[in-house]
């Protein structure tokens, strides 16, 4: 893997942000979850995550992740993405990327 600049991770927008609403996404070619999320002053964006393996609609609700939000928005099937769910993959599914601390919503990692 090459290495990067500092100036390089700069540039990605990894913020924190808290699930308000999850919903299924039966139109998913894999198992997915609509998720809205608060992230502050860069207001609620949504996203599709495929994090079924391990997550209920429950388990997500008012945790606080981490996403990539300046990313360009994508179209998952008929539901627009508008930024990055950060996560680990496992054999067992996706881990989300959680804050360990509450951190104001829309916190930019460092």
């Amino acid at each position: 893997m090459p290495t990067i600049e500092w100036e390089d991770f700069t540039r990605v927008a990894l913020c924190a942000g808290t699930v308000v609403k999850v919903e299924e996404f039966p139109e998913a070619r894999k198992p997915a979850w609509k998720l809205w999320v608060d992230f502050g002053p860069h207001g609620m964006r949504k996203t599709s995550a495929q994090v079924r393996a391990l997550y209920e609609a429950d388990d997500l609700v008012g945790r606080q992740i981490v996403g990539v939000i300046n990313f360009a928005p994508k179209q998952v099937g008929p539901f627009m993405s508008e930024f990055l769910l950060t996560g680990f993959p496992t054999d067992e599914g996706v881990v989300v990327t959680t804050v360990e601390r509450p951190v104001p919503n829309g916190t930019r990692m460092a």
